[in-house]
């Protein structure tokens, strides 16, 4: 069945940074002190306060890219006396690159299809909702993290479920699966599978990932 989502094309400045994923709703702060993604953080700034943040596949200078992101909005911003910033970014849709543009510019562009963020009003069945609270609790016990389960009561679904997929210590090619799936429910039950798949892990020296 082909999903219905409203797409538009943009050109996109991106941001590949590996392990630092960004969903729609979540912020991520960053600090910003190599002289290209100074420029990518300028010109931002003096257009729309939005950049891409996406995972290379590969390391070196000009790395293979994943294909999907998540556009993030410039929220915050601190510029030091050196050039450097620390900002903060709000994810505001997942985007799709169609192809690198060769532009002349220090940053990467592209031109990318943005979606509709629509997950934001998703909301899961109370069982989901359950099954995922109960196995994140599971998961922050055996890691021995200190969590305020009365706030995270009080989130709605998508913030728990954008949430846990950002921040939980999942490797990075997991945390893609997360961004890539589609719909709400599909990735708290990704996120109760990748919670039990790394609970069962002991000590960071066994530590297995999904790459």
């Amino acid at each position: 069945m082909t999903k219905d989502i409203n797409i538009e094309t943009e050109r996109l400045s991106i941001f590949p940074l590996s392990g630092a994923l960004l969903f729609p709703g979540m912020h991520l702060p960053l600090h910003i002190f190599e002289d290209r993604y100074r420029a990518l953080i300028n010109d931002a700034m003096a257009r729309d306060r939005q950049i891409g943040m996406i995972q290379p596949k590969s390391g070196g200078d000009v790395p293979e890219l994943f294909d999907i992101g998540c556009v993030g909005k410039i929220i915050d911003i601190e510029a030091m006396d050196d050039g450097r910033f620390n900002v903060v970014l709000e994810g505001t849709a997942r985007f799709r690159i169609i192809e690198e543009i060769d532009a002349n510019t220090a940053f990467r562009q592209v031109r990318a299809e943005i979606e509709d963020n629509k997950e934001i009003d998703e909301v899961l069945a109370s069982a989901e909702r359950a099954a995922l609270e109960i196995e994140s609790r599971k998961f922050a016990e055996m890691q021995g993290y200190q969590v305020d389960w009365d706030s995270i009561g009080r989130l709605d679904d998508a913030s728990f479920v954008n949430g846990i997929a950002q921040i939980a210590p999942f490797d990075a090619a997991s945390k893609q699966a997360l961004l890539e799936v589609d719909g709400l429910s599909n990735r708290a039950e990704l996120i109760i599978q990748l919670l039990q798949f790394f609970g069962r892990q002991d000590g960071d020296d066994d530590r297995v990932t999904l790459q």
